[in-house]
This record gives C-alpha cells, structure tokens and sequence, in this order.
C-alpha cells in the first residue's frame, strides 16, 4: 500500500470525531438552516440496531448485540462527504453504542490485501514494532501540519500486539499525545482486526486513555461477533490459486498501520481535547449523542 492510499484510508476519521460532537446539532436543524440536516436524519433513521446480522460486503457479517447500533456504507459514506472527507470502497460504515453513556465509535473498514501471512508473529518484537510506530507518526507529522491537524507521538503501549492463531484475530493498541504539548487524557485507537482468504476486516474503537479500559470489552465483543464466510476464511487459503499480500502481520502494526494510525490518533485527540469546548459553544458532545441513540433504541420509537 503507498503512502497516499494509507492516508485516504485514515481521511474518515477526522469526520467521524466530528460526526460525534455535531450529530444532535444537526437533527435539530431544518434543511434551510443546514442543507447537509437530511444526510445526518438519513443516518440515524438506517441505523440499525441489534441484535441483528449485519453484512460485510461479500465476505463476512457481524453479529451486532443489543445495545449498539451499525450506520450502513451509503448513509455513513455520506455522512464523510459532507464533512468534506472521502472514502473508498474499503469503508463499510460506524458502530455507536445505543444504551449506554459509553463515549466511543468503531470505524469498520475491509481491505483487500489478500491473503496476509501470519509467520512473524511467533517471532515479532514488540518494542522494535513500536519503535516503527513512532517513526511512522512522526513522519506522518508534515502531512498532518499542512492539514492544519497538530503533530503528535506515540509514547507506549495501551496494549502490546497479542495475535490469537486459533481465531486469526490480532489486537494492539497505543498511547499518542500531542507532541510537546499538555495533554492529561489523550485519545487512543484500539485496534482491532479479523483475517480472511482474502484480506481482512479491521474495527478501530476510538476512545481516551482514561476510557479505554471501560471500552475494551465492547472492541472485543464486536471483534469476536465478526465471522468470514464459509469459502473466504483465513483456512480456505489455496496456495495454488490464491494471491498473497505483500506484507505480514506485523505491518498491520508497523508501517501501514503507523500511517493510519496517525490521523486516527490525531482525530481522537482533537475530540478528547476540544469536546467539553463544542458542548459550550456551539454543539452537542458524545453524551448527547449517546442519549440521542438511546432514544431511538426502539426502531419504533418517534
């Protein structure tokens, strides 16, 4: 993957900290007020709320519990647009919890890499996968600074990789702080992923440092509800027939996932940092948010 398709992959997630702040600011605006109100109404009525099945393009499904709520492609895609980010076909919609006062979201997304090879990780070491983590951020730092985004460093683990061979189901996360800067609770991406025959599906939670212990049974439970097809598991690999990525596991934590990592990271400091300032000023802040999804938990409900 080149540096440009890494930085187009991650676009989405500067929108979706704003999708956060914005939403119940934008239900309560007519069309004449805010000509995007349709696409913000268009997404909260396509929720979809669990228990249900939901699929995963021709690949896998996800089993959503009670409780949270996935906002389709086109409804979460437009969403993007009109936050002035794009997405591509690799994007495959949002995850909110609906019944609780949790102040997070899952960006899903499935890249056809092929099939990614799990070798290196009997082997890998985690404080060298870090060292590329923070190299890759903080070449990542010139991009983010032309976007007006400010840099930031990674500084450790939140959790260390942990690979499950049996399931095919790897898990890390890191700390990123705005570099140089105060900051007490900075944001943090729990990094989540699923491999199959021919790619793999990655759920990112993004959450803070003082949260991401209260969210992590919530990214392992969508992690664990996510099931490939029969024919396009990680073990209907033929050698013979099938292509192979041109990267290992390790690099779902090293280079490209540093790029991705990057504006992920910088798109949850800004929400962590500036939500309490939104929620006094202008907009309404995950909270509400949250009570907005409880309230039409019911799809019933008016």
């Amino acid at each position: 993957m080149s540096g440009s398709q890494g930085l187009r992959a991650t676009a989405p997630a500067l929108a979706l900290l704003t999708l956060v702040a914005s939403w119940s600011w934008a239900q309560e605006q007519t069309p004449a007020e805010n000509p995007n109100a349709a696409d913000w109404k268009a997404a909260g009525d396509a929720m979809l709320h669990g228990p249900q099945n939901v699929e995963l393009k021709d690949q896998a499904r996800i089993e959503v519990p009670a409780g949270y709520g996935f906002v389709p492609r086109k409804e979460a895609a437009a969403l993007m647009d009109t936050l002035g980010n794009t997405t591509d076909e690799r994007f495959l919609g949002l995850i909110f919890p609906t019944e609780s006062d949790a102040e997070w979201f899952v960006s899903i997304d499935y890249e056809p890499a092929g099939y990614v090879k799990d070798d290196d990780a009997r082997e890998w070491d985690a404080d060298e996968l870090l060292a590329n983590l923070k190299e890759g951020t903080e070449q990542g730092n010139e991009r983010r600074t032309q976007m007006g985004v400010p840099p930031i460093e990674v500084t450790r683990w939140i959790e260390a990789p942990a690979y499950d061979a049996s399931n095919h189901r790897l898990v890390w996360s890191v700390e990123a702080r705005d570099k140089g800067g105060q900051d007490p609770n900075p944001g943090v991406n729990y990094n989540t992923y699923v491999l199959g025959r021919e790619g793999y599906i990655s759920l990112n939670l993004v959450t803070s440092v003082a949260e991401v212990e209260a969210h992590k049974p919530a990214a392992h439970q969508l992690l664990g509800a996510v099931s490939f097809h029969e024919g396009k598991r990680y073990s209907d690999f033929n050698a013979s027939t099938d292509k192979v990525a041109a990267y290992g596991l390790a690099a779902l934590v090293g280079g490209i996932a540093a790029k991705k990592l990057g504006l992920l990271a910088a798109a949850a400091a800004f929400f962590v940092k500036f939500a309490k300032l939104i929620v006094v000023g202008v907009f309404a802040a995950a909270g509400a948010i949250a009570k907005h999804f409880r309230g039409r938990s019911d799809p019933q409900a008016s």
